[in-house]
């Protein structure tokens, strides 16, 4: 399977919303050369700091890096690091006008002490998890659908930290299907059935196991939770599965295929916001016109480059047009209609 010639050409024009809990990952780096005489740990001497976008912000990010425009829809703190996000963001070149900012809460921060190697040490985090009620949930609704109102494709980023309410969930189908654009998923919550009605849902292969409560060992059981989901929200399904790659379900196909997506990825550093890589390819793929498996076949070489890093990173178009070449899926056909 090759690469649509055409399709990377068309990332740029593509306007996508992402909606979800945006973060702040902060990083302390430094070295050891001691442990406390106060106690068994390790003293960090401070060597230096940096900021980088995490959440529903790191698939912005990766959005804005793919050349595509990004609108971001997320709760934030009148705080110092609702600032930073926030600046952050505007180096980015992400739109952070529709963040809503709720005082009684602090900006999600995971602050992290990496040493030598970009071995972590600790991590501290700044969060308030309720979910989001009153004005504060009016104003996500509202800001979401001026979001999708010029929108090619929207995205769902749960991480359980109070804005993927019920509420925001329907808001964001609502203005999907207004304008007849793809709604995809990165679920957190147990219950599918709450995004029933997407486009897609992604998850990994640990939370398609808590949803479906199958578990997967094999082809053969990934397949059969993919099913799963898709019987309970009629959306297509692709399941991450480290280093065992993918697995795709494209329910809108014609026929609907299902394929296995062999992890491209020859060394890894850290997996951590490569979900956040999988889906902004998926939504900016989609967004282009791209059918489901090639947008997931793209994605599969994002991944690929994302987990050599070190944290939530963003892969750029060049990027991905110079690695998009590798791997092929194996395609399968015959779903059972959803239930």
């Amino acid at each position: 399977m090759t690469v649509d010639g055409d399709l990377l050409t068309r990332f740029p024009s593509r306007r996508i919303a992402v909606i979800g809990d945006v973060m702040l990952d902060h990083f302390l780096f430094g070295t050891v050369d001691r442990i406390s005489p106060e106690a068994p740990v390790p003293v960090v001497r401070y060597a230096r700091e940096e900021l980088r976008l995490g959440g529903a912000a790191n698939v912005a990010a990766n959005v804005a890096a793919l050349g595509g425009r990004a609108s971001l829809v997320g709760l934030i703190g009148a705080d110092e690091a609702g600032a930073a996000l926030a600046a952050e963001l505007a180096a980015a070149g992400i739109d952070g006008s529709r963040l809503v900012r709720d005082p009684e809460r602090p900006t999600t921060r995971k602050v992290r002490v990496v040493t030598s190697r970009n071995q972590q040490v600790a991590r501290v985090d700044y969060e308030a998890d309720a979910a989001a009620g009153g004005g504060v949930l009016a104003a996500l609704v509202d800001a979401i659908a001026g979001a999708v109102a010029d929108a090619d494709a929207v995205v769902l980023s749960d991480y359980r930290k109070g804005v993927v309410t019920p509420d925001a969930i329907a808001a964001a189908g609502r203005a999907a299907r207004s304008r007849g654009v793809p709604l995809l998923v990165d679920p957190k919550v147990l219950q599918a059935d709450r995004y029933a009605g997407a486009t897609l849902l992604t998850p990994n292969h640990h939370e398609a196991e808590l949803m479906t409560q199958m578990p997967i060992r094999s082809g053969d059981d990934i397949r059969a939770a993919a099913r799963a989901l898709y019987g309970r929200t009629g959306a297509s399904v692709l399941i991450t599965w480290g280093e065992h790659g993918m697995w795709v379900l494209d329910a809108q196909a014609s026929p609907p295929v299902e394929a296995a997506l062999p992890a491209q990825a020859r060394e890894v550093a850290d997996v951590t916001g490569a979900g956040d890589t999988v889906i902004a390819v998926l939504a900016i793929g989609l967004a282009a016109g791209a059918p489901l498996l090639e947008a997931a076949r793209l994605a599969n070489v994002a991944a690929s480059l994302v987990v050599a890093r070190f944290g939530p990173a963003a892969v750029t178009l060049d990027e991905l047009r110079a690695a998009a070449g590798a791997g092929a899926p194996t395609p399968t056909a015959g779903l059972p209609d959803p239930r």
